[in-house]
């Protein structure tokens, strides 16, 4: 019998902390335990108080242990999207057996050669995702191991964040006692929990509506294309409500979640709720209209601000279409409003497992589900990223004739701007020589031309060798 095994995700939000254990077996997930904190020490979506989330993190571990019987001591971790960038890039190696039989070996470092590229010292590389492998000019590989070959060339995407966003999510984490079994940009695991594998490649548009903000991501070809951030959510309708109708956060959450809707013409005038206001002995008097009205300015915005990138790169053309999951888009009539705003379908996303079947777990349950379903590939390419810290410690690590290939990334064309970045699709395997020169291509190719003239000179000397000795 197969032995399940056991998986916990650790999800920090802005507005909650979620933990998600659950077994993974026969390629189906059992949940069997959850913890579920109100977040404390963040705001919108980046730690700002060490102490006050780990305290938070402890105690949604508390819980998810209890509820699981289970002792958490590795978890899955999500990073947020918050100035996250996806850049191609390009790494080249000889194959370093004597057979030139491809293993794990090669594929590490030809992963470490992607890798060896300049980085702002205020970036970190999260992971890096192989979009495809080239074993002597045959393209399209997507996993060369056991193939016989000179040269492995590898495209890939390289993700990076902002070093201080990451290395706090760390050191709670650390100081929470725990250690991280993997990192993930909270966009792969979103697209893996709402997103079917067709839908990933064909082309899809996820936007997660959380309580700090609202990032939206675009998936193509199995691959992150595009990711960008709101810094708007559930936590300023709340607070548009309280300062409109001078009322505490309590009470205007609680408003928002009892009589709360986003269309204001599906509303009446005529149906009144009490509110209790500041400064006054007796509750107010407001109707459901007005309070629609105010919902809906703060949540139009945020789809006007998410459309404006998203027609610039004509991302409403993939036939995926559009799916909104988080806690955020679970208030009335944003589904609705959210169609009007972007001129398409629109549809809601909810996780289908018991005890989670609400928008709020989508990342946490789908941090699980990414990493269970990740192929050896991206398992090496993900190990890989834990041994080599940062692109200095991978080109000092001796790995057989890698080959720097900084200056590829000058032939991509980029979509960049201070919120925005996109990753350009990767030229084809058959365009290498157009975009690194034929004179580099031919220096390549003399030098593993020399290298296999001087192992027959040797082989001769040797045979000359005895020959004179036994004559």
């Amino acid at each position: 019998m197969v032995q399940p095994e056991i998986f916990a995700s650790l999800d920090i939000g802005t507005t909650s902390i979620k933990v998600v254990v659950a077994e993974y077996v026969n390629q189906q997930i059992n949940v069997i335990g959850v913890g579920h904190e109100r977040s404390q020490g963040l705001s919108r979506g980046v730690i700002v108080d060490i102490d006050k989330t780990v305290a938070s993190i402890k105690r949604a571990i508390q819980k998810a242990e209890k509820k699981s019987n289970h002792t958490i001591t590795d978890v899955i971790v999500g990073v947020p999207s918050n100035q996250v960038n996806i850049e191609p890039c390009y790494g080249m190696i000889a194959v370093s057996t004597e057979n030139r039989e491809i293993t794990d070996k090669d594929v590490k470092n030809v992963l470490a050669a992607a890798k060896v590229r300049s980085v702002p010292a205020e970036r970190e590389i999260i992971s890096v995702m192989p979009e495809e492998f080239i074993v002597d000019g045959f393209d399209n590989i997507k996993d060369p191991r056991g193939m016989i070959g000179v040269r492995l060339e590898l495209y890939a995407n390289l993700i990076t964040g902002p070093k201080t966003l990451v290395h706090n999510i760390r050191r709670c984490v650390s100081m929470a006692g725990l250690n991280i079994k993997e990192l993930v940009v909270q966009s792969y695991a979103n697209a893996y929990a709402a997103m079917s594998q067709s839908e990933r490649e064909f082309g899809t548009i996820l936007v997660d509506m959380g309580g700090g903000q609202t990032s939206v991501s675009v998936f193509h070809d199995d691959l992150l294309k595009f990711a960008t951030v709101d810094h708007e959510g559930g936590e300023l309708v709340t607070k548009d409500i309280s300062t409109i109708l001078n009322t505490s956060i309590e009470n205007a959450e609680q408003i928002k979640l009892e009589y709360g809707y986003a269309l204001p013409k599906d509303t009446s005038e005529s149906e009144f709720f009490p509110v209790e206001t500041i400064g006054k002995v007796n509750p107010e008097r407001v109707d459901e209209h007005y309070l629609a009205e105010i919902i809906e300015a703060r949540e139009r915005q945020i789809f006007e601000t998410l459309k404006k990138p998203l027609k610039k790169i004509e991302a409403f053309a993939l036939p995926g279409g559009i799916i909104v999951t988080g806690g955020a888009a679970s208030l009335p009539g944003v589904l609705d409003l959210a169609e009007e705003v972007f001129e398409h379908d629109v549809r809601y996303y909810i996780p289908e497992y018991v005890g989670l079947r609400n928008p709020i777990y989508t990342t946490a349950i789908g941090l699980i589900q990414y990493v269970a379903q990740l192929d050896d590939i991206h398992h090496l390419a993900q190990d890989n990223d834990k041994q080599v810290a940062s692109p200095a410690k991978a080109q000092a690590q001796p790995a057989p004739a890698v080959r720097q290939t900084v200056e590829s990334v000058d032939y991509y064309s980029q979509v960049k701007d201070d919120k925005v970045t996109e990753a350009p699709s990767v030229p084809a395997a058959n365009q290498q020589q157009d975009y690194y020169g034929d004179a580099q291509a031919n220096q390549y190719q003399d030098e593993y031309n020399d290298t296999e003239s001087e192992e027959e000179s040797s082989v001769d000397k040797i045979k000359k060798f005895f020959k004179d000795f036994f004559a």
